[in-house]
């Protein structure tokens, strides 16, 4: 027997993160979910990981055919040589002895005689791991519920002396879709894929473990997509496992006025939400500090779900922003996120994998209406986007977070995304009237890493970038969204050349 801390690869980085390391060696597993969800995938991913390893792999179907496996495979530019086939769907019946496959009716033979056949072939191959697909056949051999499961029972007292690691693939159709109980109390884990079809969009799919003998796994839910190259798998986020000592220091905009409001800066490790009317000077507030974090020789990244990328390049330059030369310079990326084909859990890995492979310090979201597209259900994703948060905060990383607001002027309502309680800190951004003239104002509401001022300032966004002016001393109805300032003209500013000063 195997040391019990050994494990089998599953062929997919993100499910073996998921299980602790990998599978237990030996045993028997199911793997279920309806056509299409991606089982069969996974199971050739599992296989072609021991053919790497130079172990001996059968696959045996009652329920796809030989050409179809190798199709599968053709689309991820595998090939299938070193798997043994052992097929059980064509119309010919062929018995061979050696490594020729054999082909035979499967509804033609008693269930006995076909599990006699597949034992015969694994005596022969002696496999370390080994795919059945699919237990549905087995079900319509049967006939007999009872029958049915005492095969099953005899084929994982058949495997046990064996050394081998199987997985049993059942696509739910043999059983009403419908999960077997008893199955499941049977084998030693049950890995159970789902296929989401939204309204819009592409479809959504979810990989979770129902159980796992003896292994401390991650429960839950997670996100996965088949790609070129098989299952990509997106274990879910569990903030509290990457915590790293940083300082917390603040972070300076390099706009002097805009630093008052906010005692130095956000801290580092906390999140600010910037929300605001659309035109209000939102994106434009949150890239000033990334242009100053990167001509720190910090790295940074801008998740764009709203803009295109070209827009606001344009328009970040004409503030004098030189956005493009940090990104020539690899400290700025910024990404292009479509949400209709994007899950949560994609996003998340997105986020770790700039965090942790690209040391990246400072994040931008645009918008979280953008987010909210990803995850119709407003629980989950204020749920998901509270523990990203939370992994940000753990490694150090200030984040801001754009929250538009539905309405230009008059009475402002929020988005349907409630996220100011989760973020650290809140700068409110305004549109008021002042002698004929559409201006804007800033304030913080809350900064829970240190003192703010209380005070509501002028902000403008223009050829000279971001600038912060003098409190507006006679101004009020700010937080009732119709902004009205009575105070003289000389506090605001102008095109004066003290007002430049950055």
């Amino acid at each position: 027997m195997m040391h019990p801390l050994t494990r089998v690869p599953s062929g997919s980085n993100g499910l073996d993160s998921i299980l602790g390391g990998g599978l237990p060696p030996e045993r028997l597993y199911l793997l279920e979910g309806s056509p299409g969800a991606g089982k069969t995938t996974l199971a050739l991913q599992f296989l072609l990981e021991g053919v790497a390893r130079g172990e001996r792999c059968l696959y045996i179907t009652l329920s796809e055919t030989s050409e179809e496996l190798h199709a599968v495979a053709a689309s991820h530019d595998w090939s299938l040589d070193g798997i043994d086939l052992f097929e059980l769907a064509s119309a010919e019946a062929v018995l061979g002895d050696g490594r020729e496959q054999s082909i035979l009716h499967p509804w033609e033979l008693e269930l006995g005689g076909t599990i006699r056949l597949i034992q015969d072939q694994v005596e022969r191959i002696r496999p370390l791991r080994v795919v059945f697909d699919s237990l549905s056949e087995l079900r319509l051999l049967a006939q007999d519920p009872l029958r049915y499961r005492r095969q099953v029972l005899a084929l994982k007292q058949f495997f046990a002396p064996r050394k081998a690691t199987v997985f049993l693939v059942d696509d739910l159709t043999g059983n009403h879709g419908e999960r077997d109980a008893h199955l499941h109390s049977l084998c030693h884990g049950v890995i159970t894929l789902e296929r989401l079809t939204l309204e819009f969009g592409a479809a959504r799919r979810r990989l979770q473990v129902q159980k796992l003998r003896g292994v401390d796994f991650c429960a839950g839910l997670h996100d996965f997509a088949i790609r070129r190259g098989g299952l990509q798998v997106y274990p879910r986020l569990v903030a509290n496992q990457h915590h790293v000592a940083f300082s917390g220091d603040p972070v300076p905009s390099g706009v002097k006025g805009l630093d008052a409001l906010l005692g130095g800066g956000p801290l580092r490790g906390t999140s600010t939400l910037v929300t605001g009317p659309a035109g209000s000077g939102k994106t434009s507030l949150a890239l000033q500090y990334i242009d100053a974090a990167c001509r720190r020789g910090e790295r940074c990244t801008v998740y764009e779900f709203d803009e295109r990328i070209g827009t606001m390049l344009i328009r970040s330059d004409s503030m004098g922003l030189q956005l493009q030369q940090h990104i020539d310079n690899g400290l700025l990326d910024i990404r292009q996120i479509d949400p209709a084909e994007l899950s949560p859990g994609e996003f998340a890995w997105l986020v770790r994998n700039a965090v942790e492979q690209h040391q990246c310090r400072m994040i931008v979201i645009d918008s979280l209406s953008g987010y909210l597209a990803a995850m119709p259900q407003e629980q989950q994703l204020i749920l998901q986007m509270h523990e990203l948060l939370s992994y940000l905060s753990q490694r150090g990383v200030s984040t801001f977070l754009i929250n538009p607001q539905h309405g230009l002027v008059g009475n402002m309502t929020a988005d349907n995304l409630n996220i100011s309680y989760v973020a650290d800190a809140v700068v409110l951004l305004r549109f008021f009237e002042a002698q004929g003239r559409i201006r804007k104002a800033v304030s913080v509401i809350k900064n829970r890493g240190g003192q703010h001022e209380d005070s509501i300032r002028e902000l403008r966004v223009d050829q000279h970038g971001v600038r912060v002016g003098e409190t507006l001393m006679r101004f009020r109805g700010v937080l009732t969204g119709t902004p009205e300032y009575n105070g003289d003209q000389a506090p605001l500013m102008e095109n004066r050349s003290h007002d430049f000063a950055r």
